[in-house]
């Protein structure tokens, strides 16, 4: 044997070998001789199906990508993903071609006992084809030797013509019907389909994906791709509140999952690559072996001897080149695969850093407004403080501790509100709307509401007040913010005693025109009692008038302080209003049966029966004392209260 053509052979040998990956630590022991990789035609099939799963699965990237930085990074792999698949198809191609296709068991059994009928078929329908060739060329012959033949030998020429399109018209027949019959027989077969139809059924299933190797494998700067956009719903708008900010995390959250579930799909396929690559990896590294030793042979002087090292050294460069071209493919697809799963990882650890920013500010404007309703309740506890040091009046600091809680709670409401909406355009339509509805279905309690303020106000009412309301005459027991109490007292003027009943009104009787409340002027507890006494015709005025006027005084003696306290409270209460007197008053007129005496005085509900007791007694004194005053035979003393507006009876 040459040794330059060894060494040449052996350079050639180790240079594909490293391209390929395969030059690795080989074994000592080398095989006498190197057999071809042994391939599966299922393991084929389904690598091929697994792949095209892992396409489709690919396009859930295009409903994850709703930003702008997600497009760089589903471009890239969509330019990726289609050349991946392409290879995938051209090892199964190559492979379908090759001598080291290992068939089917029912095919070997079928092969050694002898050819079937679809084989057979296919025999006849090549051998077919091979006979219209045949004819046509004997067919373009004749034609050129009529075309170059005398006059007088082209009639014998153009019938030999004649035959010999009737005879191709009759096998291109036998030829159309055997093809016929073929396809027909492949249509309907199913589990004897070969390698090849299963291969081009799973290439029409992903159409879009067999596009060319050619553009995936360009330079960067060359490559020229349709840029894939972000839909118009999915772009995405600057986060205002806590709410969208909850929301992204958990989009990026999701994202970041399937990015995840489509790295570990990424690995299963490499896995699957790797496990189909084995075999020919193996059978490379036995030939490389193999043409080791022949090329490492010492040169012989028999003519045999070296006629056989260079059929070897043939035999071992034709399955060297068939190995390596179907294991190319292959090895190309591992690298794009490890591409891929590269600009998954960067795209995976761009949605982290995302997530991390969106979960910081979701953090910082979670403790902004923890920090905020911390103030807010911290001035309503100073505000507090401020109420009790300086408003000493229960009544009105009742009402300031009111209305600063109310003002609390709706400032901690709209903070809240302002703090988790997104748009403040939609969350304004949303509050009106909500508002009119609220308005609508609570009309009644929200009026109850409103009363309340009313109730509460200078001239409202407040425990402990007695009051008319529709009838009803009690003490209030409770105001509320939707209704009030009263212990309801039964007739009998001022000294009323409780009934033991409680009646509740809703505080929207206020707005009620048919239903007054009635109620003591604040500082002040009176009422206006009377007694009337008609004297005979006979008696002197102006006697009758005197008595009765110190009478009634004296009686009211030790009162009249009492009440000048009260005209001095409704003056202080009351900006605009008459003078009044709490003083007692006397009126005398002339009636058919005698002089009528009628004798006013206020007097408190707390000593309404004392009072009367005392004047009685002293205006029956008065009328006993000398001289006598005489009375009309029906015109005794008669005691009749009066509601005035100090107190309601």
């Amino acid at each position: 044997m040459n040794p330059a053509f060894a060494r040449k052979f052996l350079l050639f040998a180790i240079f594909l070998a490293v391209c390929l990956g395969g030059a690795q630590a080989f074994p000592q022991n080398a095989p006498e001789s190197a057999p071809p990789a042994v391939l599966m035609a299922e393991n084929i099939v389904e690598y091929l199906t697994e792949t095209i799963g892992w396409y489709r699965g690919t396009a859930i990237e295009q409903q994850i990508a709703d930003e702008p930085g997600d497009i760089p990074y589903l471009n890239e792999n969509r330019r990726i993903s289609g050349a991946i698949v392409q290879l995938a198809f051209d090892f199964a191609r190559k492979a379908e071609r090759s001598k080291s296709l290992q068939p089917k068991a029912g095919k070997a059994q079928e092969q050694a006992s002898g050819p079937s009928q679809g084989q057979r078929l296919a025999q006849a329908a090549a051998r077919a084809d091979q006979q219209v060739e045949q004819a046509q060329r004997e067919l373009e012959s004749l034609r050129q030797k009529v075309a170059a033949a005398p006059r007088k030998g082209r009639p014998a020429l153009e019938t030999l013509i004649g035959e010999a399109q009737s005879e191709l018209a009759y096998r291109q027949a036998r030829r159309d019907a055997l093809r016929e019959i073929l396809q027909f027989s492949a249509g309907t077969t199913t589990e004897g389909a070969d390698l090849r139809t299963q291969i081009e059924e799973l290439a029409r299933s992903v159409p879009d994906a067999l596009g060319g190797v050619e553009e995936a494998t360009r330079e960067p700067g060359k490559t020229e791709q349709p840029a894939v956009g972000v839909p118009s719903s999915g772009a995405r708008q600057q986060t205002l509140g806590i709410w969208g900010l909850v929301a992204d995390l958990f989009r990026l959250y999701r994202k970041g999952q399937t990015l995840d579930q489509q790295i570990q799909s990424t690995n299963q396929l490499l896995l699957a690559a790797r496990a189909l690559r084995a075999p020919m990896t193996a059978a490379l590294r036995s030939q490389i072996q193999s043409g080791d030793q022949v090329a490492d042979q010492e040169p012989s002087g028999d003519l045999a001897a070296i006629a056989e090292q260079k059929r070897q050294l043939d035999a071992l460069t034709a399955r060297f080149k068939e190995t390596s071209s179907e294991l190319l493919p292959l090895r190309k697809q591992g690298i794009l695969l490890r591409q891929y799963k590269t600009t998954l990882t960067n795209w995976r650890n761009a949605v982290n850093s995302q997530y991390n920013d969106v979960l910081r500010s979701f953090l910082i404007r979670l403790g902004l407004l923890v920090l905020i309703i911390a103030a807010v309740f911290a001035l309503g506890a100073a505000w507090r403080r401020a109420i009790f040091h300086y408003v000493q009046e229960t009544r009105r600091r009742y009402q300031f501790l009111l209305f600063r809680r109310i003002v609390i709670w709706v400032v901690v409401a709209a903070i809240i509100a302002f703090s988790f909406v997104t748009e403040l355009g939609s969350v304004a339509t949303f509050v009106g709307l909500l508002t009119a509805g609220v308005a609508v279905a609570m009309q009644n309690v929200i009026l109850s509401v409103a009363g309340y303020f009313f109730l509460i106000g200078k001239y409202g009412i407040r425990v402990g007040d007695r009051v008319q309301i529709g009838g009803v005459t009690g003490e209030v027991l409770d105001i509320g913010i939707v209704r009030f109490h009263l212990l309801e007292l039964g007739s009998g003027g001022t000294d009323a005693q409780p009934s033991g009943r409680v009646v509740a009104f809703s505080n929207s009787i206020v707005f009620q025109p048919t239903s007054g409340v009635f109620k003591q002027i604040p500082g002040t507890s009176f009422a206006w009692h009377e007694i009337s006494l008609t004297f005979s015709p006979e008696g002197n005025y102006r006697a009758i008038q005197e008595r009765i006027t110190a009478a009634v005084d004296a009686a009211l003696k030790e009162y009249r302080e009492e009440m000048e306290l009260q005209v001095r409270q409704m003056e202080r209460t009351l900006d605009s209003i008459s003078t009044i007197e709490l003083r007692p008053m006397i009126r005398l007129h002339v009636t058919a049966s005698g002089i009528a005496v009628t004798a006013r005085y206020p007097v408190g509900p707390q000593n309404a029966a004392e009072i009367d007791d005392r004047v009685m007694r002293e205006v029956y004194t008065a009328i006993d004392r000398e001289p006598r005053l005489k009375l009309a035979e029906s015109g005794g003393p008669a005691l009749r209260t009066e509601t005035s507006a100090g107190n309601p009876a």
